[in-house]
This record gives C-alpha cells, sequence and structure tokens, in this order.
C-alpha cells in the first residue's frame, strides 16, 4: 500500500508524546485540527486503516501537509487545541457555535459602588459576576436587588471632598426610598458597603448569610422598640426567601459544582451546564457543538468542558459528568454520580440538553424547505412499503356504485406528495353489471395502465387500492394482463384497521399510526373516495333529472336543463306556479308540467 505522501514526510518524526497537529490543504489552508497523548499513534491512524465515515475519507485525501506541536501534558494538547480551532476554524472540525457576548453584573471599583448591567468586562477593579445567560433574568436579579437593598444609580463622583462641598442634590430616587442619597453625606461608606457584601453573597447563592444578617437586624429593631425599623426588615427578608424559593435548590451540601449533561443526534452534540453554589442552581448553559467527523463522546465532551468553564469563568474544583472525559486537568476532581442527589442533579442536565436537542430539531424541521420534506416523506413510504425506488408518483383508485346502479370508479395522483387535481380522472364502468366491487376495480386500473402504456406515458412508482386483500387480486388482475406485475409496486389499505397489504404477502403490514408515510396514503385514500362519491352523486342526479321530466310528454333534455337552471332543484319545479313556470317555457310546456305532477301526487 503506498504511504500518503503528507503522512510519509513526518512519520519518522512523530513522537509518542502528547500534542496537536494540524492538517492543511493545498491552499495551505489549515482544514483540521487535532490533539493526542501520543502523537505517533493518532496521526498515524488516518492514513493506517480503512474509515467508514465518508467526511474522513475525504479529509485524508484533502491533507497536502501535516505539522505539530508538542505540550506538557494531555490538559495542555485541549487548552492548546481549543484555541487553535478558534483561531483557524477549520472545516472539518467540531463548530463551535456559540460565540455571543453574555451579560454581567458589574460591581463598580468606586465609593458607594454602582451595580449595572454591562456586556463588556473592563479590568478596572471591578467586580463582574456571571457571566450569565438571559438579559431578562439580570434584569429581575437587579430589580430583586434593588428592592433589598437601595443602591445609587447615578453616575456622579461622591469622593469625600465632592460630598463635603455639597456638589449635589438628591434625586426622584430618594424621595421614592430606593436610593438613601449618599451625594449628600445621608448613607455613611461603610453602611453602603455592607449592602455591596450582602448582595455579592446573594448572587453567589449564599442566601444564609444574608437570611442571618437580616433576622437579626429585624430582632435588634425590634428589641429596641424600632417596629417601623423591624417591619421593613421583616418585609427583605420575605422577598429573599420569595426569591430564594423560585431558584433551583439541589441539596445545601453540595457547593461550587459543575455539572454537565450531554445529549446528540446524527448532526450535532448538545451540552447543558449547571452552576452550583450551596445547593443551588445558579447559572446554566446550553451549548450545540457541530459533529464534523467521527469524533470520540470523550473528547467533545472535554472540548465543551473547557469551552463553556472558560466562557463562564468558572473556578469550580469539582465536575459531575455522565461519562469520563478525555484530558481533564488533574488537578480537578471529577465525579460521575450513579445514585442519590448528585445523580439527580446530573439527571437534570441530562434533561435540559434533551429538551434543547428538540428544541434545535424543531427549529431545522422549520426551516426546511417543502421540497426537503416531501422527500423525507417519500423516503418514508419508500421504506415502510419496501419500494425499489421514490413514489415520486403514486396513484390511488376507489370505486362506488348505489344498490347495483350507476357504478363508477375514481384514481387520484399525487405528486411528490402533493395532489395534482388537474390528474385526477373519473372512471364510468362499462364491462361489469350490477355490484361487483372486484370486477369493477379489475376493469378500471386495466384501462387506466392500458392507456399509459399505448401513450408511453410514465408508470407510476406506486398504486394504492382502496380495499382488502380481495380489491388487491382484482387490480394484480389486470397487471397480469397488461405484463406489468413487477413493474409497478401495488398495495391495497383496508379501511377498518387501516391494514396494509402487499402482493404475495399472506400477512397485513401494520405501519405506526403516527407515521407520516400512512397518513399520506390514507389522504390519498380519502381523496379517491371522495373523487368517486362526487362522480356519483352527479351521475345519479341527472339519472333522477331524466326520469321525472322526461317522462312528461312533450318535455325534452333542453327544457328540462332549462328549468334546472332557473329553479335550481327538482323540489322547486314541482312546487313552482303554473305561473312562474310559464316564466321560464312557454304555456303549453308549463301546464303539461304543472299537471303531471299534481295529477301524479308527487308534490
Amino acid at each position: 500500500m503506498d504511504r500518503h505522501p503528507a503522512y510519509a514526510e513526518v512519520m519518522d518524526r512523530l513522537p509518542v508524546e502528547p500534542g496537536v497537529y494540524r492538517y492543511y490543504n493545498k491552499e495551505e489552508v489549515v482544514i483540521y485540527v487535532g490533539k493526542a497523548k501520543n502523537l505517533k499513534k493518532r496521526v498515524a491512524s488516518y492514513f493506517t486503516k480503512t474509515h467508514d465515515s465518508a467526511k474522513t475519507r475525504i479529509l485524508v485525501r484533502n491533507i497536502h501537509q501535516i505539522e505539530f506541536t508538542l505540550v506538557e501534558t494531555e490538559h495542555d494538547a485541549l487548552l492548546l487545541e481549543n484555541a487553535l480551532i478558534k483561531k483557524y476554524q477549520p472545516r472539518y472540525n467540531i463548530l463551535l457555535k456559540d460565540d455571543k457576548s453574555f451579560p454581567y453584573i458589574c460591581i463598580k471599583k468606586e465609593r458607594f459602588p454602582r451595580v449595572f448591567l454591562t456586556r463588556t468586562v473592563i479590568r478596572d477593579g471591578s467586580t463582574y459576576l456571571g457571566p450569565f445567560t438571559s438579559v431578562k433574568r439580570v434584569r429581575y436579579l437587579l430589580e430583586f436587588l434593588r428592592r433589598l437593598f437601595p443602591l445609587r444609580t447615578c453616575n456622579f463622583k461622591l469622593s469625600e471632598q465632592n460630598i463635603n462641598k455639597g456638589k449635589f442634590r438628591h434625586c426622584l430616587e430618594y424621595d421614592l426610598g430606593n436610593c438613601l442619597a449618599p451625594c449628600e453625606g445621608k448613607q455613611t461608606e461603610e453602611y453602603y458597603s455592607k449592602d455591596i457584601k450582602q448582595l455579592k453573597a446573594i448572587l453567589k447563592g449564599k442566601f444564609g448569610i444574608v437570611t442571618q444578617i437580616l433576622k437579626e437586624e429585624m430582632m435588634t429593631a425590634s428589641e429596641e422598640y424600632r417596629f417601623e425599623d423591624a417591619a421593613a426588615w421583616k418585609n427583605k427578608l420575605g422577598l429573599l426567601q420569595n426569591y430564594r424559593s423560585k431558584s433551583t435548590i439541589v441539596n445545601v451540601g453540595i457547593d461550587n459544582v459543575d455539572v454537565f449533561g450531554y445529549e446528540e443526534d446524527d448532526e450535532s452534540v448538545y451540552i447543558s451546564y449547571l452552576k452550583v453554589v450551596n445547593g443551588t442552581i445558579i447559572q446554566t448553559k446550553m451549548m450545540e457543538l457541530k459533529k464534523r467527523l467521527e469524533e470520540a463522546k470523550s473528547e467533545i465532551l472535554s472540548t465543551a468542558i473547557l469551552e463553556i468553564r472558560q466562557m463562564m469563568n468558572s473556578n469550580s474544583a469539582e465536575l459531575y459528568l455522565p461519562f469520563e472525559a478525555a484530558f481533564i486537568d488533574p488537578n480537578l476532581k471529577v465525579s460521575l454520580p450513579q445514585i442519590g442527589e448528585k445523580k439527580k442533579l446530573l439527571d437534570l442536565a441530562w434533561k435540559n440538553a434533551h429538551y434543547y436537542k428538540k428544541q434545535k430539531a424543531e427549529a431545522r424541521a422549520m426551516k426546511k424547505t417543502a421540497a426537503e420534506r416531501s422527500l423525507e416523506l417519500l423516503a418514508e413510504v419508500k421504506k415502510n412499503f419496501r419500494l425499489k425506488e421514490l413514489p415520486r408518483q403514486i396513484e390511488c383508485f376507489d370505486n362506488s356504485n348505489f344498490q347495483g346502479a350507476y357504478p363508477v370508479a375514481s384514481m387520484v395522483l399525487f405528486r411528490d406528495g402533493k395532489p395534482s387535481k388537474k390528474e385526477y380522472r373519473h372512471f364510468k364502468i362499462k364491462t361489469v353489471v350490477g355490484s361487483n366491487d372486484f370486477a369493477s376495480m379489475e376493469e378500471i386500473v386495466y384501462r387506466r395502465y392500458k392507456r399509459l402504456t399505448e401513450e408511453n406515458q410514465a408508470l407510476p412508482q406506486l398504486v394504492i387500492i382502496d380495499g382488502g386483500k380481495g380489491q388487491l387480486s382484482a387490480a394484480l388482475k389486470a397487471l397480469d394482463q397488461l405484463g406489468l406485475r413487477g413493474k409497478i409496486a401495488i398495495a391495497g389499505i383496508a379501511k377498518r384497521l387501516e391494514e396494509i397489504y402487499l402482493p404475495e404477502d399472506p400477512v397485513p403490514l401494520y405501519i405506526d399510526k403516527r407515521s407520516q408515510s400512512l397518513k399520506l396514503v390514507q389522504q390519498l385514500r380519502n381523496e379517491a373516495h371522495r373523487f368517486a362519491i362526487t362522480f356519483h352523486r352527479n351521475l345519479r342526479s341527472k339519472g333522477t333529472f331524466k326520469s321525472e321530466l322526461e317522462e312528461i310528454q312533450g318535455i325534452g333534455k333542453a327544457t328540462a336543463i332549462k328549468l334546472l337552471k332557473n329553479l335550481k332543484s327538482m323540489k322547486k319545479i314541482k312546487t313552482s306556479s303554473l305561473e312562474d313556470l310559464e316564466k321560464i317555457v312557454d304555456k303549453k310546456k308549463a301546464k303539461a308540467i304543472y299537471q303531471y305532477f299534481r295529477e301524479d301526487g308527487t308534490v
């Protein structure tokens, strides 16, 4: 076997150490970046074995040059790989789709710090809490915190000198009770700092500390007979408890942990992240990673963990994972929970990933064009009906009669899963006397496909017969006579249990009732039935008109049509006065019609 030229150049130089390798195409563009515990073994795997994945085979064909970089540890390899993927965005790597700027809560480094939402992190010594995944949630948090702590919202430079000089006047926020006017020296820096300290504790999920402080303040105010102050502290305590009740509490013994859930489909991997502090889920994040090659689950999970922890500025020392991940920082404690509260938390992360996958699948389905949806439906029909080719043209037959009279049939045609009404056809039964559904079905199928073959028109890929074994057998006789058996796929559908009968298969086929392919066949059957019934009713109506009007002496077909056109129905013709009839036809005919229905006793 000939060596791949790019691999032949480096095979003797590849070390058995951790590192990162890069594949370039002829245009010297990086098309793939990978990490390895053993560079020699990993790179060789691309060139010394046959790959099942077409994408991997295409990648190997496009490799023109190979470069690699040695690192100290597997974790260093993961970090470098992640950085290079972001830099080069190689075509065949996992695609990290989420690259948005997330909101933070900033506690500004200044006297009487302001607390506000921002998307920009400035390294000026300010405290940034986050990132959060929802602006709405940040705004709700800030509103709650401002109800709990009266913080300033102005941008004044509240230096001690400016305040002492009386440069500022309090605003409406002070009058509303939302601020204690530190701008006028009505609130000390020490008192304000206590509020900021408690605010930080809440944002970090440390509710117990703040709850205890509020209770102590309430009790102190009560003991000192400051009942209004005690009531204010009690209200704040109620606000905090109400907020905490809406937070997801898992177990107060679980502290500072990152939890990851994993789900996947054919196209993507879906990762959910939960940040747990003091038993409370304080942050969540969802990430979708597009599959490119046959990446191992452990490697995909490692990539996601690194990306999300960097994005969320996580410093958690412990991870809960659904399975072992490759290249995890050895300084981190990794747990794979199997039972108990930790397992429940892991299950919650999986549930989030699962619903995220469903949401993405639905969004992709909405984006699909009508043609794409049609092809998917036809592919399902092909599979369920065991067809050799995609059923782009499907025809369905039904017949109808009334006590053996006016026997008719219909054929409806669907192209690419949609009705083609201009190609629908009606049939009057010509060779069958009386009520014989099987013989009628044989006649119309024979007539339809005899004509198509004589005119060299395209035959359908699937024919549906409305009925069970009997009707299907009759249709097959017609195909046998034409020499078309085996050239046209055919099936019968029985109404009672929606059983599907296939030729030479004694056991009916039951397709899942929720299947789109069954719904399409039912639509065909119902449309053929409707079309046949409509035609049959029209014939019956015409037959009734003829027997009732044309039997009157002197009344012919033209007069009957004229009367029906003006009076719209037989009932109106029968009940019309002589004067009304004379307005439509001459007096002699009007009198004959009028007398016929009264003498006959029909009216």
